[in-house]
């Protein structure tokens, strides 16, 4: 009997991981892969860390819809939709990882509700605190994955990337690919009645960047989300006239409150149909000539470099099917995501996330049999249905108790009580007072609560 050394075993363990995307969940994951003894390549499009927090001023060159003029490989030009004025939704004690938490920095951008590139900054940190840059390609596109052709039941991935500045291609083979390339870049769009055919401009939020391209104009809004109201409130100190076209008219107090403070601030229903003289007419039957209409709409999810045989499929924004939002049923575990969910504390959720796939790669976790993880989701997406929640919102999941039940499957911890209490605080207080919640606050005993636990005071700089 020929014995064998731990160091063998957990060789035999240690698997080569293509990471796509070097955003908050792909710089967690290379981390946690890396924990594992796996080898990592993280591949970046852009020249920096951060993902959709990298900031890109310059979108020349991308279509103002972000569909036409899209390369054949269907990847856009610019991946970040961040606008200048961006500023975090939720205060920066809840977003940071389990044991790096986002403090405020003398020198920086110390508010509780930062702009964007003092999260940019946290990451950076973050990246150089646990050694992550050097596992990342910078300036290379991943254009294709696919499965190699199976040697004896093993199955691996071909990975073909290129070089965005010499143009030079590789071709490697990677053991599992854990894809992480975010969620907010590929814009979603209505289908209005005249759309096509409206000769005035038309542009997405994903290319938004300040205010003054729009001053003095008839600008109407599309979409109430938080990106709608915050470029709204926006517009409305340089426009002319700012309409926000919205699918509900029960809206927010803080909402209200800012409408009836702005004269040249007008909430609509939805639009019926764009017209050939410049109208857009909503379904209430009102009108009003526009100059530019601005698609605060949405994103969906693309995946243009993967091809899965019709295994993992985007059916209007269910990427699917998906065990936990996370391993394709007949594809685990050697490919994986991060990163689909929405609408939860994300960075310690992604962190779950990919201690999870990390523990299935070495064998230290397992998943339940294929057969059983399609049935699970099955169950889910009938879960869904039920609750009357649409296709495209599948991966919405807004519930605390799911982010718990998930982080069991690797005994990672349960959100802090304090951490679901301060994001509740916000949301409740954003909704109350629009303008100023990210610097009028009222949750000072959960702030200290938050400070004197151990996610704070058992770390050191």
């Amino acid at each position: 009997m020929v014995s064998v050394t731990s160091s063998e075993a957990s060789r035999s363990r240690s698997k080569k991981v293509c990471v796509i995307g070097a955003g908050p969940s792909g710089l967690v994951s290379a981390r946690e892969l890396r924990k594992e003894g796996h080898k990592v390549v993280v591949m970046e499009q852009n020249d920096d860390v951060g993902g959709q927090w990298l900031y890109q001023p310059n979108v020349e060159e991308e279509d103002p819809l972000g569909r036409s003029n899209v390369p054949i490989d269907g990847a856009l030009k610019v991946h970040s939709s961040i606008y200048s004025s961006l500023r975090l939704t939720s205060p920066r004690e809840i977003m940071g990882y389990s044991d790096f938490p986002f403090l405020a920095k003398k020198g920086r951008d110390m508010r509780r509700f930062p702009g964007h590139k003092e999260l940019w900054l946290y990451l950076k940190d973050f990246s150089e605190a646990f050694g992550i840059r050097e596992m990342i390609r910078f300036n290379v596109r991943v254009e294709f994955v696919g499965e190699e052709e199976k040697k004896e039941d093993v199955r691996r991935w071909i990975v073909r990337s290129r070089e965005k500045l010499s143009g030079k291609v590789m071709e490697e083979i990677y053991d599992a690919v854990v894809v992480a390339t975010g969620h907010y870049s590929h814009p979603r769009l209505p289908s209005i009645k005249g759309m096509d055919s409206w000769k005035r401009k038309q542009v997405h939020s994903h290319v938004y960047r300040v205010p003054d391209p729009f001053r003095n104009e008839v600008v109407v809004v599309v979409g109430n989300s938080m990106s709608g109201q915050d470029i709204s409130m926006e517009l409305v100190e340089v426009a002319k006239e700012v309409h926000l076209s919205s699918k509900s008219l029960e809206i927010s107090s803080g909402l209200s409150k800012v409408i009836s403070k702005h004269q040249n601030l007008i909430l609509h229903p939805q639009i019926e149909s764009l017209e050939d003289d410049g109208r857009v007419i909503f379904v209430d039957g009102t009108w009003v000539v526009a100059d530019t209409i601005l698609y605060c709409t949405g994103y969906s999810y693309k995946f243009p470099f993967l091809e899965s045989k019709g295994r993992v499929e985007v059916d209007d924004d269910r990427v699917g099917p998906l065990f936990e939002h996370t391993f394709p049923p007949c594809l685990s575990p050697s490919l994986s995501f991060v990163g689909i969910p929405r609408k939860l504390i994300g960075f310690p959720f992604f962190e779950a996330q990919a201690k999870w796939i990390a523990q299935v790669l070495s064998g230290k976790s397992s998943l339940p049999s294929s057969d059983q993880m399609l049935q699970s989701v099955a169950e889910f997406y009938r879960s869904r249905d039920l609750a009357g929640v649409p296709k495209h919102n599948t991966h919405d999941i807004a519930d605390f108790t799911y982010c718990d039940k998930y982080a069991d499957y690797v005994g990672f911890p349960h959100l802090e009580e304090w951490r679901k209490q301060l994001c509740l605080s916000a949301l409740t207080n954003s909704q109350e007072n629009l303008e100023t919640y990210r610097d009028s606050w009222d949750d000072h005993e959960l702030l200290q609560e938050a400070l004197q636990s151990s996610h704070f005071t058992n770390f050191n700089c």
